[in-house]
């Protein structure tokens, strides 16, 4: 624990605006960082980099939260050989920490300032992430048992992160009456995704019939598409969680034979799938919700074709 004043100066918080005890400090300039995050998966991962940071400035008898105690900070993590992604996520956090304090009065502008210009680890190269190929998306949408009511969901569910490019949290969250008709076909619309960002995703025929073949045997015909199912075969009320999808995912890819995979991966497959069918780059973003061109490209590994790559015609072995 920090041992603070009565305005917590190892924090550089400005006198007199703070609350006076130390607990109460802690939670109020973690809950003004926090509280202007939107994405929940951002807000845990945020929530984290703060506890963190803040029990290594509570191990440093007269660090002040400033600049250079930041950059001090940033080094010890890299010192550590913790990934770029990883230390640039946490100083995102500690940059916000620093901006919403200041909004609140709670610390100096310039002091603040100072910590905004902290610079993130460069990261060298592009991480392609995990996909399918056409013949593992496949033989993965055919696990699960149709003929039960579980098997019924878990294929719609597949179908939708694979055919769609749904985030899990966008199919949790999947009410019935976003499927809608738009121009003569069936589509997804109006979705909520990353950043606030709405879009509507065209739902191909064969995800809109495993859909339909759910809804219709769950006897569901409003509120959350998709939901959980008793043991004894029992359609409840409540949505499927995030937690749940990530579940399902993981055990119809262990029972295919495809190893370790998340959810977000099949939306990676749905992007590199599409572009391999012929699609446009600018119309997969559209279908993502991606807000710039170099985030699908990064889905796609648009730079660099591993299928045929430059280094399998050397001619030599």
């Amino acid at each position: 624990m920090l041992p603070m004043g009565s305005y917590a100066p190892e924090l550089g918080l400005m006198p007199g605006t703070a609350p006076a005890s130390p607990e109460a400090v802690l939670a109020a300039v973690k809950a003004l960082a926090l509280s202007a995050v939107s994405s929940p998966h951002s807000r845990r991962a945020y929530g984290k980099a703060l506890d963190d940071f803040l029990s290594w400035l509570a191990k440093r008898p007269g660090a002040v939260f400033q600049r250079a105690v930041v950059q001090e900070y940033r080094a010890a993590m890299e010192a550590r050989g913790w990934a770029a992604s990883t230390i640039n996520v946490r100083l995102a956090a500690i940059r916000k920490l620093a901006a919403e304090a200041a909004e609140n009065g709670l610390l100096a502008p310039e002091v603040a300032a100072g910590i905004l210009r902290v610079k993130g680890v460069r990261q060298s190269g592009v991480r392609v992430g995990n996909w399918l190929s056409r013949e593992e998306a496949q033989r993965l949408l055919a696990q699960p048992d149709r003929t039960t009511l579980k098997g019924k969901r878990d294929r719609a569910l597949l179908a939708l992160l694979v055919g769609c490019g749904l985030r899990r949290a966008e199919a949790a969250r999947l009410t019935v009456d976003r499927l809608q008709r738009r121009e003569g076909r069936w589509v997804i619309a109006d979705i909520t995704g990353k950043g606030g960002r709405v879009r509507t995703a065209p739902v191909p025929a064969w995800v809109y019939q495993a859909l339909a073949e759910w809804l219709e045997a769950a006897g569901v015909e409003s509120g959350p598409v998709l939901r959980a199912v008793s043991k004894g075969g029992r359609v409840r009320r409540q949505g499927l969680s995030e937690k749940a999808i990530w579940w399902v995912v993981e055990e119809h890819a262990r029972a295919a034979g495809l190893g370790k995979l998340a959810p977000h991966d099949l939306r990676r497959t749905c992007a590199k799938l599409c572009r391999a069918a012929g699609g446009e780059l600018e119309q997969i973003q559209f279908l993502l919700g991606h807000a710039s061109i170099q985030t699908t490209e990064r889905y796609l590994g648009a730079r660099q074709n591993l299928a045929d790559a430059p280094n399998d015609h050397l001619g030599l072995g």
